[in-house]
């Protein structure tokens, strides 16, 4: 029987010297050692109650059983050895706690410094989104207007523009100065690639005075006023332009009707007698209150054929002009009116 570790060990067949446990059989035991100075001897454990004695283990593997030891120290070396830590598995934790602490703090950083990136972007996208980009100031930073008063419109239309052929209709309206220099202006005039000189002008109350044939009796029959004569020369083509005042569109309308007969041609400067007891081109027409008629010929007496074109070219030429004269007594005094705010 067995009385725990040191006890007394009984062997069948007789008694045996004392064995420690742990140790070959036919191995001397230790001997026993002096106390320490100032210590007890060592005591052998007693068996932990409840539990069967504790047997020999056998020594560590790989190390040998030291002699001279203390009874049961080779047991005790066992179970210190049983419980030494695993260095090397402390290491490799103490070095995994290492890593992951270093990224932790790797990826705190990262995360700090696109946090501060994105606030910054922010503020940066904002200060430009609030600044004009032309440099000027926002509008809610621009003075307010609600102090000076707002444009008001009419919604009635603005009367339209006199017409300048009113003016030109009756002699009540038609009342800008009337001459042969306020109606024929000026020394020359072009027309197209054609340029005539003025040679001589004339004006009087008689008008059957400035005609030949009819035309002096109907002039006078529709209440002629006036006739302004005017006569150009290109080369050696002579034109003579007259313009018969009426006081109404009616009259001078009238008179271009019942035209017969020409208006005298005007000699003077380079322009001699012409068209007169030969055949010459004729034109007549008139605008508003004024009816107007030409006679075109050569300088040198020879009558103008059908199938000549000089002479009318000339003729034509001059009565477009004498129009645009009589039109723009109109528009000028459209215009007088127009500033003055009425017709």
């Amino acid at each position: 029987m067995s009385f725990g570790q040191g006890g007394p060990y009984e062997a069948p067949g007789g008694s045996q010297p004392p064995r420690q446990p742990g140790r070959p059989p036919g191995e001397p035991p230790y001997q026993a050692q002096p106390p320490y100075q100032g210590q007890q001897p060592y005591q052998a454990q007693q068996p932990y109650q409840g539990q069967p004695p504790h047997q020999g283990q056998p020594p560590y593997p790989g190390q040998p059983n030291q002699p001279g030891g203390l009874p049961g120290q080779a047991q005790n070396q066992g179970q210190d050895q049983g419980r030494t830590p695993d260095w090397a598995a402390l290491a490799d934790d103490t070095a995994a706690r290492g890593r992951r602490r270093k990224w932790f703090l790797l990826g705190g950083g990262v995360l700090a410094t696109a946090a501060i990136a994105a606030i910054v972007a922010t503020a940066v996208a904002t200060s430009h989104r609030d600044k004009p980009a032309n440099g000027l100031p926002a509008p809610q930073d621009l003075p307010s207007a609600s102090g000076s008063p707002e444009p008001t419109f009419s919604d009635v239309a603005p009367p339209p523009p006199p017409d300048p052929r009113d003016f030109i209709a009756s002699a009540k309206k038609d009342t800008a100065p009337l001459s042969a220099d306020t109606l024929f202006p000026g020394t020359k005039i072009a027309r197209g690639s054609s340029t005539y000189a003025k040679a001589a002008t004339d004006s009087t109350k008689n008008c059957a005075a400035a005609t030949q044939g009819a035309l002096g009796s109907v002039l006078t029959n529709n209440g002629c006023r006036e006739v302004i004569r005017v006569t150009y020369v290109k080369g050696g083509v002579a034109v003579t332009a007259g313009v018969a005042v009426f006081d109404t569109k009616a009259a001078a309308d009238k008179a271009k009707e019942q035209a017969r007969g020409n208006v005298a041609s005007l000699a003077g400067g380079e322009a001699p007698t012409f068209c007169r007891g030969k055949a010459c081109r004729l034109t007549t027409n008139s605008a508003g209150r004024y009816a107007y008629f030409t006679v075109s010929g050569y300088t040198n007496g020879t009558s103008v054929t059908t199938s000549d074109t000089e002479a009318l070219e000339a003729g034509r030429d001059v009565a477009s002009y004498v129009f645009k004269r009589i039109m723009a007594r109109g528009e000028v005094q459209a215009s007088a009116a127009a500033a003055a705010g009425g017709r």
